[in-house]
């Protein structure tokens, strides 16, 4: 009995060093048919390097439609939304009371007019009676001194008749810019004036600015590809995760870090001719090369990840899977990019690959793109 027990574990010794020394095949241990999985070749594509950011839209201009004058609100000249103009009118106030004031301002300006030419034909008279020595040298300072008092009466006067415009100008309130006015605050019949706020914003949505923070570790690097005279792109994500047709330019980096982040507010500027981007809407913005760079690219499908970092399996000339430890960069349109750990022409398990264990036999089958996108 004890001689059997003994045989017994001998043999279960050497079948456990027969596994560890890979003398036995996968498929074998497993009892049943090689799992069967989808390959793929690693290729060499042409692959951009990106960055991505938060940002968020930021009109170029952005006005702020307020009332300089206090009276009763006229009719609304625009719809909510609505695309106006520089110098439109989109607003009236009551103009009867600042007509009015003009109106007396200008009999004010018209009265000290006719006191000044008054003024200036008596002065004229006693400069004529002094040459003569039949008038005084008194009575033509007096008349002199008249004449000057005029003609500040009438400086004055138009002073406040020019005020008086100017108020009577503001109950016409227009746009400073082109662009999209937003919703009123008012309604016409309204008592407005100078502390009632805003009216209504108008926005000028082209071009449009998108603003989004860089960390200085990202600026260095990109001063460093600016120098070796790698052009960046600047494209934007939408909400849905699509790429916007637009692309952009980098215009301007903020002058100050933030200390809290240790990142400078970069300035993106776009068209914007189609009107997708809004003032205030956060996007995802991408900064890539111009001229991608060729490198090892496999589906993103292939690609695991464990504590110990990202990985995939390769299938040998044996069909055997091998595990490969790999350093990934930039993921485009399904593909990540195999910067360490494979080369061109390694079949890559892309489908299949949660049956698979190290050193297994597998049936590989190549795969069509079609196959792995599904």
């Amino acid at each position: 009995m004890r001689e059997r027990w003994t045989d017994a574990r001998a043999v279960a010794f050497a079948c456990l060093l027969l596994a560890l020394a890979g003398g036995a095949p996968a498929s074998a241990q497993q009892g049943g048919p090689p799992p069967a999985v989808l390959v793929q070749p690693a290729e060499l594509k042409p692959i951009a390097t990106q960055a991505e950011f938060i940002g968020r839209a930021a009109a170029a201009d952005k006005v702020e439609l307020r009332a300089r004058v206090k009276g009763f609100l006229g009719p609304r000249l625009f719809n909510d939304g609505d695309l106006v103009k520089k110098d439109q009118v989109v607003f009236t106030i009551e103009r009867e009371t600042y007509q009015a004031t003009v109106d007396q301002k200008v009999a004010q300006r018209d009265a000290a007019q006719a006191a000044l030419t008054n003024a200036e034909l008596q002065l004229t008279r006693a400069s004529e009676l002094l040459k003569t020595n039949t008038g005084t040298k008194q009575t033509y300072d007096q008349r002199l001194s008249e004449q000057l008092q005029a003609k500040a009466q009438l400086e004055d006067a138009a002073a406040q008749l020019r005020d008086a415009e100017i108020q009577l100008s503001y109950t016409e309130i227009r746009s400073p810019i082109d662009g999209r006015i937003g919703r009123a605050a008012f309604s016409p019949g309204n008592l407005v004036g100078p502390d009632s706020g805003v009216l209504a914003t108008v926005v000028k949505e082209s071009p449009i600015r998108v603003l989004f923070p860089v960390t200085q570790r990202e600026l260095l690097e990109a001063r460093k590809d600016k120098a070796a005279g790698d052009p960046i792109i600047v494209r934007i994500r939408l909400a849905d995760g699509s790429l916007w047709s637009e692309t952009g330019q980098l215009d301007f980096i903020d002058v100050t870090v933030d200390a809290k982040t240790d990142s400078q507010i970069v300035r993106a500027t776009f068209a914007n001719k189609d009107g997708m981007l809004t003032d205030g809407q956060t996007v995802r913005v991408i900064l890539e090369q111009e001229k991608p760079q060729t490198t090892v690219a496999v589906s993103q499908q292939a690609i695991a990840i464990d504590q110990t970092g990202p990985y995939l399996f390769v299938v040998n000339d044996k069909n055997v899977a091998e595990l490969r430890r790999v350093t990934t960069g930039v993921a485009r349109e399904g593909l990540v990019a195999i910067t360490e750990g494979l080369k061109a022409g390694d079949k890559v398990i892309v489908q299949g690959q949660q049956r698979v264990r190290p050193g297994m036999t597998v049936t590989p089958t190549s795969a069509s793109p079609s196959n792995v996108n599904k």
